[in-house]
């Protein structure tokens, strides 16, 4: 790792130490630059405004999540199996964090108001997992075959809102959340799915 980034990280640690313990709306680059041991001008060459540092901060959580995702893709199991646990570890680990700090919410809120291309950038990504999940699906002969199976990744992510989302939660617990998701996935499957009298004739063939 070169120096350059070396300070980077420093930044970025220093950064997530100080906004999870005292919020972000709370936290100056000043602060920042001082748990570093630097000027606040040093820190501006890394970062242009504190909201680059949340940025910087979300994509580092999201590159950890995404490359759980892609494991999970390539991973064994079947597309029906690896469908709902993609969902659902998705709300566990949103849950967990929330529940371990509940100033993540503060960063995700200032950065869907403030970076609303960042959050759709993610769920683009996201899709390209659901798409794979999908194409597996259909190769295994358990999901229908599918025009466009972009669109049908987009339209489960809108079923599915409510369990990104913690200011849709209403105070659930996880267990109440988790059986709501596996209704929600129980009805998405029924539709994604080829009836069995049909899949056994394709299995005939």
């Amino acid at each position: 790792m070169t120096e350059k980034l070396d300070t980077r990280e420093q930044i970025l640690h220093a950064a997530m130490e100080r906004i999870m313990h005292y919020g972000y709306a709370k936290t100056t680059m000043a602060e920042i630059a001082r748990d570093c041991g630097m000027s606040a001008g040093n820190i501006y060459r890394f970062f242009a405004s504190k909201i680059d540092i949340a940025e910087a901060m979300a994509r580092k959580l999201n590159m950890e999540i995404n490359a759980a995702n892609a494991a999970l893709v390539r991973g064994k199991g079947g597309a029906v199996e690896k469908m709902r646990r993609f969902h659902h570890n998705a709300l566990k680990t949103t849950f967990e964090k929330l529940d371990k700090d509940a100033k993540v919410l503060e960063v995700a809120e200032v950065l869907s108001h403030e970076r609303p291309t960042f959050a759709n950038e993610e769920m683009a990504q996201e899709r390209v997992y659901l798409v794979q999940l999908l194409e597996q699906g259909i190769t295994e002969g358990v999901f229908a075959p599918m025009e466009n199976p972009n669109f049908i990744a987009e339209m489960m992510q809108s079923a599915t809102m409510k369990f990104r989302y913690p200011q849709l939660w209403s105070r659930l617990t996880l267990p109440k959340l988790e059986r709501e998701l596996d209704g929600v996935m129980d009805i998405i499957l029924a539709g994604l799915s080829v009836p069995i009298k049909t899949r056994e004739l394709l299995n005939a063939e």
